[in-house]
């Protein structure tokens, strides 16, 4: 696989790897970050989130607890009870942050827990013991699902699951086996979700709209229009450069830029620790919430989230206004119809700052007014509030060619 820090960049894509590296920094604090990346069929979406694999910094846990008990917060059944003494005695260990992935053939048990038939069939010392699943596993780190909307649709006892999961921060689990008492066990663990929504059976939001509102965000993953750009990705994955990075891969050679990208996370972990919202910031996003009518808390939660994670790895020192606009599509995207989405952007970016962000109290035209309305949209352009849902983003549906 091609290294995340070799992979190309273009403006389609851009979100979704500031969205990866902003999840990785939250997880890394215990603060998990659910993205889901939409789009056209074999764009990259996958690719993108597979690569960060390669990125993802160590974690410290309790000694071989397949938990990832954190050594001064042990939450396993196995480690939760211990006094500071009794974990230092035990001992701890580094290991790269987990980053598991959900199939769509994986069964209840294989992703909540079961019972280990190991132990239970060792002839000199049988015991029932639960084995955890893909989900406990995964705790501090990140777990992958790829055509979430087709998971979605088939296997709703996984959904149940997920929604569990990803319903609070951390989340829950309930284990449980016949014969066995149930485990109950907290789970940090930020989802990572990709789906085509033009594919059958559709979008997400339309299939189960509880999970779909868990996701804190949701980048569209637009393709490639650059001749440059695509002639890079062909040379990458031609047939001599998988051979060279075969051998480079056989040499156990990290590439320096993944290294790079690692040492970064740590630093912008420790950044987002000590980071805030201001709270004329807080104030807006509340206003926000209010004036739109918008639904979910959720969606103000991960605004707040994401704008101080995302000045955070463009490293600013405190989160700015344009940090929260330029989250509102990626939060808002699976949460609101179309209409309501363009008029909050044509509200934070048609006027300015001074009229379209903090000024929230409606006003009555002047003559003045009206001029500047005039002046200001007299240009060759045409203002987005004029332009539809269907010309500003196009699906497969539209770049199809039609049949017949």
């Amino acid at each position: 696989m091609i290294p995340f820090s070799k992979l190309e960049r273009y403006e389609g894509n851009e979100a979704l790897f500031d969205l990866v590296t902003m999840s990785i920094v939250s997880s890394l604090v215990g603060e998990p970050l659910h993205i889901h990346a939409e789009g056209l069929r074999g764009t990259g979406k996958t690719t993108i989130m597979r690569a960060a694999r390669g990125i993802v910094p160590n974690i410290t846990r309790i000694k071989n607890c397949v938990y990832n008990c954190d050594p001064e917060n042990p939450h396993c059944p196995h480690h939760r009870h211990l006094s500071p003494e009794e974990v230092a005695a035990i001992g701890v260990e580094d290991v790269p942050m987990p980053f598991l992935e959900i199939s769509h053939s994986a069964k209840v048990g294989t992703i909540a827990g079961s019972i280990d038939l190991a132990r239970l069939t060792d002839t000199a010392h049988p015991e029932a013991q639960l084995l955890p699943g893909i989900i406990p596993q995964a705790h501090r780190g990140i777990i992958f699902i790829d055509e979430i909307n087709r998971l979605a649709d088939t296997s709703p006892e996984i959904t149940d699951i997920l929604l569990d999961v990803m319903g609070n921060k951390p989340g829950h689990l309930q284990i449980e086996e016949a014969g066995l008492p149930v485990v109950d066990v907290e789970v940090s663990v930020s989802v990572w979700a990709a789906s085509n929504p033009d594919e059958d059976p559709g979008p997400l939001e339309e299939i189960r709209r509880q999970l779909s509102d868990r996701f804190d965000m949701v980048c569209y993953m637009g393709r490639p229009t650059s001749v440059d750009v695509l002639s890079q990705m062909l040379k990458e994955n031609s047939h001599s450069q998988k051979i060279k990075k075969d051998k480079e891969a056989a040499n156990l050679s990290p590439s320096d830029k993944d290294q790079l990208y690692r040492q970064n996370i740590i630093k912008w972990g420790n950044q987002y620790e000590k980071a805030d919202l201001p709270d004329f910031l807080r104030n807006y996003i509340a206003r926000l919430y209010v004036k739109h009518n918008l639904e979910s808390i959720r969606a103000i939660e991960a605004m707040q989230q994401g704008a101080v994670l995302y000045s955070t790895i463009k490293n600013r020192d405190q989160a700015m206004i344009s940090d929260v606009t330029h989250m509102i599509p990626q939060v808002l995207k699976h949460r609101v119809d179309g209409d309501t989405l363009i008029k909050m952007i044509n509200d934070v970016d048609v006027r300015g700052s001074r009229d379209g962000i903090l000024n929230f109290k409606s006003k009555k035209n002047t003559p003045e007014k009206k001029k500047e309305d005039t002046e200001y949209f007299n240009t060759a352009g045409r203002p987005l509030k004029d332009i539809g849902r269907n010309e500003l983003i196009n699906t497969e549906k539209t770049l199809a060619p039609k049949e017949g």
